[in-house]
């Protein structure tokens, strides 16, 4: 009789789930990203907005809420009620943070992996101006008694990790400059108060189409679209140097998983259609649809692989 109660308890939850999925989203979802309007995720956050209201027939609404790396947005999702209706769009802060910071306001379970949006690709880039034209290039400027000056968007950054697989695959000096934001240390490197940096190809390509930058190697596994004469490090002999800004869709723990899986689906479903494809690939963002497993999969092997880097640079950020 237990075993039965149990199994009987077990079925109404489920069809209350199912039935719950069936009528969601019966009023607008909320889409939160982390960091300014006008960045990466920002953008991918409203593009990809736009495409799951279509398929799901409800709007989707995205807030910033900007501070401390992405912690904030992340920690108001993981608090706010797992109905299905609040959703935090992350980049890899939401791994590195609970690496990097001396103190977090939530945990790692309280965030649950609902489908990766999209990949911006980070770009190595020189000022154009520059006589560093490869990454051997690099490597050697690195290994000289003055060695290099890289700038990155501060500790924990895309930019910063690229630096440390440098030093970690050949060594050198590198002098890393940490800045506000990747725009400014965009910015350091056309006025060559840096020698190179590497951000996200939407930040760079405008730079680079308008003759201010120089693209020196894509640190993702493929080359972009939106820059098809770039070699990746992989293609220069180095694979170990990859890294992408990626952006992901997470709900707070306890949203049913009927309705975790109809987001992935319609998120999927927007990353397909023309429309969507043709806001992002331009800019140099990669769509990167798949199921939830191979979001959770993906996070995992992220974090496997850069925790170490982590531990050998002691990145550190007691903020």
């Amino acid at each position: 009789m237990r075993r039965f109660h149990q199994f009987v308890l077990i079925t109404l939850c489920l069809l209350s789930q199912l039935t719950f999925a069936q009528a969601w989203p019966s009023r607008p979802i909320k889409f939160v990203v982390g960091f300014g309007p006008g960045g990466a995720n920002d953008l991918v956050a409203r593009v990809v907005a736009e495409g799951v209201a279509k398929q799901l027939g409800q709007s989707v609404i995205v807030e910033n809420k900007p501070g401390a790396g992405s912690v904030l947005g992340a920690d108001f999702v993981a608090k706010s009620a797992p109905d299905g209706y609040t959703f935090f769009v992350g980049a890899g802060g939401v791994i590195t943070n609970l690496m990097i910071k001396s103190s977090m306001p939530y945990k790692e379970g309280d965030l649950l992996p609902v489908g990766m949006l999209a990949i911006s690709p980070s770009i190595i880039v020189a000022s154009a101006n520059s006589k560093i034209n490869s990454l051997k290039d690099i490597f050697e400027l690195a290994k000289d008694p003055k060695g290099i000056n890289f700038s990155t968007a501060g500790t924990g950054s895309t930019p910063h990790f690229v630096a440390e697989m440098m030093k970690i695959k050949v060594g050198g000096r590198y002098e890393i400059i940490p800045y506000k934001s990747g725009s400014e240390g965009m910015v350091a490197v056309i006025s060559n108060q840096v020698d190179i940096t590497s951000e996200a190809s939407v930040v760079v390509i405008p730079q680079i189409q308008g003759g201010k930058l120089k693209a020196i190697a894509s640190t993702w596994n493929k080359r972009i679209t939106a820059l098809p004469n770039v070699p990746t490090t992989k293609e220069q002999g180095y694979p170990e140097i990859f890294i992408g800004h990626w952006a992901g869709v997470f709900a707070p723990k306890g949203t049913p998983v009927a309705v975790l899986d109809k987001l992935n689906q319609a998120i999927n479903q927007a990353l397909q259609t023309p429309a969507v494809q043709n806001r992002l690939t331009p800019q140099g963002i990669e769509p990167y649809p798949g199921n939830r497993a191979a979001f959770t999969k993906f996070l995992a092997d992220e974090k496997n692989r850069l925790g170490p880097i982590v531990k050998r640079a002691n990145m550190r950020d007691n903020e």
